[in-house]
C-alpha cells in the first residue's frame, strides 16, 4: 500500500508563492511519474503540471511560466512552486504518482493524496 501526504496549501493574496509538497510512502520500488492535478469548484479535475522519471516536465497552458513542477527522488516527494498566484488559481490541488511496486513485475499502479486546498483572494 502506497501513501502520498500533502502540504502547503492555504489562503494566499494574488501575486504572492505558495509551495506545494507530496510526499510518498510504502510499498514502492520505483517511482515512474509524478504530477499535480486541481479541482476547482464546481469544475473537473485537471492537470496542473508532471515530470517524468527522467525529470522532463510539462505544464498546463493556464500556469506554464508561473508553476515550477519538480522532483527529489531520494525522498520520493514532489513539489510545486507556485508563483505570481491568481484567484483562478483556487482549487484543491492533488498530487498524483506512477510507480511500481516490485523489482520482479513491470506492473505499474498510481496513487492519489488526499488534497490541499490553496485559496488566493484578498
Amino acid at each position: 500500500q502506497v501513501q502520498l501526504v500533502e502540504s502547503g496549501g492555504g489562503l494566499v493574496q494574488p501575486g504572492k508563492s505558495l509551495n506545494l509538497s507530496c510526499a510518498a510512502s510504502g510499498s514502492i520500488y520505483t517511482i515512474n511519474g509524478m504530477a499535480w492535478y486541481r479541482q476547482a469548484p464546481g469544475k473537473e479535475r485537471a492537470l496542473v503540471a508532471n515530470i517524468t522519471s527522467g525529470s522532463a516536465t510539462n505544464y498546463g497552458d493556464s500556469v506554464r511560466g508561473r508553476f515550477t513542477i519538480s522532483r527529489d527522488n531520494a525522498k520520493n516527494t514532489v513539489y510545486l512552486q507556485m508563483n505570481s498566484l491568481k484567484p483562478e488559481d483556487t482549487a484543491v490541488y492533488y498530487c498524483n504518482v506512477v510507480f511500481r511496486s516490485s523489482r520482479w513485475s513491470g506492473a505499474l499502479s498510481a496513487a492519489w493524496g488526499q488534497g490541499t486546498l490553496v485559496i488566493v483572494s484578498s
